[in-house]
């Protein structure tokens, strides 16, 4: 439970961080359009809709700067690697990117539709304005200014709402932005993201569309103040009851004269977006520029093996390739989408000579490179490729015990991990913190054990042979199962090797009980850094979330369990 404290409250630091920074900008600029002397007079028209117009601006300003940071992969690995000397606590952090990722999206969408609704009021103010008599004060000021000097950007009676809307740059911008949000956060959401991949894909690219259009939203400057010199020659307190008396300003108004009320001159505000988004633009630019050219590198591809299940290991190289166990790669293959990347787990070891992936079947794209792949055994398909990049099997190492849990194709990262550990074992490798390792691998079919199972019995007889075969304990999981496979199992229960697997682990029917198998785990390592990292499912993830909480001692020097996703 201690360390679960300590890393919800490192997440609930930086949380109260980003909410108190938002509510401190929001309340900022909401007071200084509320209270501020240089937007009386626009206040006279619009009321408190211009303030909070302003203040969810402010915000959306803020979080537009941060949203395209977790993204930015190459900075995420960048960062992993410099903060491996922190504490875990913080390093876990950026395990949250993509969590942080979507909540700065949501955050953007309410900040928008206040932002939207505020500004509807507004421009329904404005024509309120100008249709009232310039006998009072709000149709006073609504006729101010030709060219320039003007509050009201309503002209004349004929405008109507939708004239400013569908014709100024602020109006179109806004149109165009808040369409493209909509587009993109409906598209965002689980089952479309799982059953219509391209569909999120191609439309969460609108955000080059949003962004351009945030960049110029503010340049037509429609939201107006006194100026400075207008403030000296019309103060408010003291003018706006005297307004049928206001003199325009000539050359010869003398500014020194309290009783004289000059026609306040107003002006917009520089545009202030801009400010706060061009850096991270320039960043992801960068970042896009970097994984471009990474991509445009040549893969060769060295071998493609069909796995049943169907599952398609592709064995490939290219230049200056680096990598690390847990780490993951973007593939494209121009022959079936020029725009289309995938992510995919490395299931090779950083001490092989190549690197490998294994893709199933899951949905058009993955069922045509498979399918591509079969057919043209002789000429494959050209391969892209971007990558590696950083996740949280990458700590798997510096814990003094290890719980691996994969479910179904999600135990791609720990075949790299378990390679290489074979490679380790072999050449004793002394700086190998790792003391013991248990692996958990949960299936729905038979037919999906078949391609790891060659690498689990090399790493039994490899163990065996360096006299540490207690190093790794392994658990097959089968959760889905008839009476010809359990009468099979009954059958050949008393031999040596598995009836299923042929692995010396015989195989378990149904799923683990997580409460038994922590609890063995902390009583065979009392005193111990246990990290427990899950490819799987978000329900798994729960449970073995709320696993880690209970068998963690408050005492620091006993047991604490480190719960790791991986995140795409």
């Amino acid at each position: 439970m201690g360390n679960w404290i300590v890393n919800h409250w490192v997440s609930a630091v930086v949380l109260a961080t980003w909410l108190g920074l938002n509510i401190f900008l929001f309340v900022y600029y909401y007071m200084v359009f509320e209270k501020g002397e240089q937007y009386a007079y626009t206040r006279v028209l619009l009321g408190s809709a211009l303030a909070w117009a302003r203040g969810s601006a402010a915000c959306l300003n803020f979080n537009c700067l941060l949203i395209l940071l977790p993204v930015c992969r190459n900075l995420l690995s960048f960062l992993r690697g410099t903060c491996s000397c922190c504490q875990r606590s913080i390093r876990k952090q950026l395990d949250n990117n993509l969590a942080f990722h979507k909540l700065l999206g949501y955050t953007i969408a309410l900040m928008t539709a206040v932002h939207t609704i505020a500004h509807l009021l507004n421009v329904e103010w404005f024509y309120d304005g100008i249709l009232s008599p310039d006998t009072t004060l709000k149709g006073k000021l609504s006729i101010i200014g030709e060219n320039e000097g003007w509050v009201n950007p309503m002209r004349s009676k004929e405008q109507t709402p939708s004239y400013i809307v569908f014709t100024t740059i602020a109006g179109i911008t806004g149109v165009v932005i808040t369409l493209a949000l909509i587009v993109m956060i409906t598209s965002s959401t689980e089952f479309i993201r799982r059953s219509f991949f391209e569909v999120f894909w191609y439309t969460h690219h609108l955000f080059v569309v949003f962004f351009v259009g945030l960049l110029i939203h503010g340049v037509g400057r429609l939201v107006r103040g006194q100026t400075p010199d207008s403030m000296k020659q019309n103060v408010y307190s003291s003018c706006k009851d005297k307004f049928m008396e206001w003199k325009q300003v000539t050359p010869n108004s003398n500014e020194e004269d309290d009783n004289q009320c000059l026609v306040p001159v107003f002006q917009g505000n520089d545009p202030m977006t801009w400010k706060w988004i061009l850096a991270p633009i320039i960043l992801y630019v960068f970042e896009r520029i970097l994984r471009f050219y990474r991509s445009q590198q040549r893969v060769v591809v060295t071998k493609a093996v069909s796995h049943p299940s169907k599952v398609l290991e592709i064995q490939m190289k290219k230049q200056g390739f680096s990598m690390e166990v847990g780490q993951y790669i973007f593939i494209n293959c121009p022959t079936i989408s020029t725009l289309e990347w995938h992510p995919f787990t490395l299931t090779s070891a950083p001490e092989e000579d190549f690197f490998s992936v294994h893709i199933r079947s899951a949905g058009d794209w993955t069922e045509k490179l498979i399918q591509d792949f079969q057919e043209k055994a002789d000429n494959t398909p050209r391969l892209e490729v971007d990558g590696p990049f950083g996740t949280a099997s990458e700590d798997v190492f510096k814990y003094e015990v290890s719980m691996l849990v994969g479910a179904g194709i999600g135990v791609t990262p720990f075949a790299s991990i378990l390679k290489s550990i074979w490679y380790k074992l072999q050449k004793e490798d002394q700086r190998l913190k790792t003391q013991k390792i248990y692996f958990y691998w949960i299936c729905r079919d038979t037919g999906a054990f078949a391609w790891f199972a060659d690498l689990l019995r090399s790493l039994e007889q490899e163990m065996i042979s360096s006299g540490k075969d207690g190093f790794l304990n392994y658990r097959l999981f089968l959760t889905n199962w008839d009476s010809s496979i359990a009468g099979h199992a009954i059958v050949h229960f008393d031999e040596a090797t598995d009836a299923v697997t042929g692995l010396r682990q015989k195989t378990s029917y149904g799923r683990p009980l997580w409460e038994n198998e922590f609890s063995m785990v902390s009583e065979a390592h009392p005193r111990s850094t246990v990290g427990v990292f899950l490819c799987g499912p978000s329900a798994l993830a729960k449970n073995l979330q709320q696993c880690c909480h209970q068998f963690s001692s408050m005492d620091p020097r006993k047991v604490q369990f480190y719960f790791n996703k991986e995140n795409f």
